[in-house]
């Protein structure tokens, strides 16, 4: 590895992994302060791998030269350089780290043929099967998912559910993802199935939740596309609101309870706020109850 200079305007920026609009004000000061410690990554064409942040930090600072690292390496490994690079120094949405674990999975399990490989299987484990490769992981240390988790801090199965994620699901899912329709949640039941009906399972479980759609999966698993549809139509919609009140409901009824049964008292300066609160509450609960609620 070869350390020199290049001028800016000779470094290619033309790697898909680049990430050259981001805040870097932050960096700019220590740039400022310190220099650059750490050169960028070129290859012998000047392209740019890995350091998409400091280069441009730098340009805004008005360099003209930057120094660089110059690695002559075959495609395969620069494009891991890239990819690792973005999972160690920059954030990333979930389908951009997704992507980018997942195609670091393929580059370096073809680089490392014998190293243990991340399971793609779609197939839900049974508990002798969770087991078992719970003391596989326990053991692993040269998988991807394992050498990742050392690097990042993500746990090896959070790294194998996101390579899951973007290796199974379908271009259709990954766009509704991207478009906020769905969770991971959600996305590792949809996966359960091929690609194919996934696309055509996904208009049925826009609107339902993690426990709904479990069902509508199993039964399209089951039966193909039209029992999903008929599960679908059995199943009641749940509000948005309804559904994100019930967690902070069970919360409040267990510290309201805990601070009766223990007769907590609080006399500090959140105490007026606390009891506004909680008399707006018990209003729209006696408004609930009176309309939307009466009967039950």
């Amino acid at each position: 590895m070869i350390v020199t200079a290049r001028k800016l305007s000779e470094v290619k920026l033309n790697n898909e992994y680049l990430r050259v609009d981001t805040d870097v004000s932050a960096l700019k000061k220590s740039l400022e302060s310190v220099g650059l410690i750490n050169p960028v990554t070129v290859n012998l064409e000047n392209e740019l791998l890995a350091g998409a942040r400091r280069f441009q930090a730098v340009s805004e600072l008005g360099w003209e030269e930057i120094p660089v690292q110059v690695v002559d390496r075959d495609e395969l490994v620069q494009e891991l350089i890239s990819i690792d690079e973005n999972l160690v120094r920059a954030p990333l949405n979930h389908l951009q780290l997704e992507k980018c674990l997942n195609r670091g999975r393929e580059l370096y399990e073809s680089l490392h043929p014998t190293a243990n490989k991340v399971d793609l299987s779609a197939e839900e484990p049974t508990g002798e099967e969770k087991q078992k490769q719970k003391e596989l992981d326990e053991q692993d240390e040269d998988s991807f998912a394992a050498i990742t988790a050392e690097k990042t801090g993500l746990s090896k199965s959070v790294i194998k559910g996101a390579i899951k994620r973007d290796a199974l699901a379908s271009d259709a899912v990954k766009k509704a993802r991207g478009a906020g329709e769905l969770n991971a949640t959600k996305t590792n039941e949809i996966i359960k199935l091929d690609k194919e009906k996934q696309e055509e399972i996904l208009p049925l479980i826009a609107d339902k939740t993690v426990k709904e759609t479990r069902k509508i999966v199993a039964a399209a698993k089951a039966g193909g596309v039209e029992a999903a549809v008929e599960v679908s139509a059995q199943v009641v919609p749940l509000p948005r609101e309804y559904s994100q009140i019930l967690s902070p409901v069970k919360r409040v009824n267990k510290n309201i309870t805990r601070i009766l049964v223990e007769e907590l008292r609080y006399d500090g300066p959140e105490r007026k706020k606390i009891n506004e609160e909680l008399r707006q509450l018990r209003d729209n609960l006696v408004q609930y109850f009176e309309t939307i609620g009466a009967g039950e």
